[in-house]
């Protein structure tokens, strides 16, 4: 199974560092039951997309828990057994948990299929999402409007060979 592990550029560095992705259990996204019927459609690379974007997400909430990061959402994606990362039942029905799963232990970053980051022209935006998402999680239109800024930026794809590159 793939999923998506929303990252900063620091933790990223850390796992670059360390080798693991983390020891477990730990917030990944992935194409799940819950996604599936909320996105309608059937087509893999669409749901993966849509999964790639809910974990874009979570980074950018990382990044709004931590001032001092770069303002660059990083995602990266990687294959787990199917039975290592599992979704919470009880919050299936939750929006804000549409294709979230949990990974039940370590897993090592040799295992990434790749990694996905903003282009730095993407920062000014991003750092504004960051600072508004607590006013769109209260509701508030023009801070929702400022969050969905950051989501016409798409990820740049990397090979996980580049990753000193970007860390370092």
């Amino acid at each position: 199974m793939r999923v998506y592990v929303p990252l900063t550029l620091p933790a990223l560095a850390e796992a670059y560092g360390t080798g693991a992705l983390g020891d477990g259990p730990f917030l990944a996204y992935a194409v799940t039951p819950a996604l599936r019927g909320w996105y309608l459609s059937d087509d893999l690379e669409e749901l993966e997309y849509a999964a790639l974007g809910r974990a874009a997400l979570a980074s950018l909430r990382l990044l709004a828990a931590d001032p001092g990061a770069p303002r660059r959402r990083v995602v990266v994606a990687v294959e787990v057994s199917d039975d290592t990362a599992s979704a919470d039942p009880d919050r299936s029905a939750d929006p804000a948990a549409l294709g979230e799963v949990r990974v039940a232990g370590a897993v090592r970053l040799a295992r990434a299929a790749a990694v996905h980051v903003d282009a730095a022209d993407a920062e000014t935006d991003v750092a504004a999402a960051a600072d508004a998402l607590a006013a769109a999680d209260g509701g508030d239109d023009e801070a929702q409007s400022t969050v969905d800024g950051a989501e016409d930026h798409e990820l740049l794809w990397y090979a996980t060979q580049e990753i000193p590159h970007l860390v370092g």
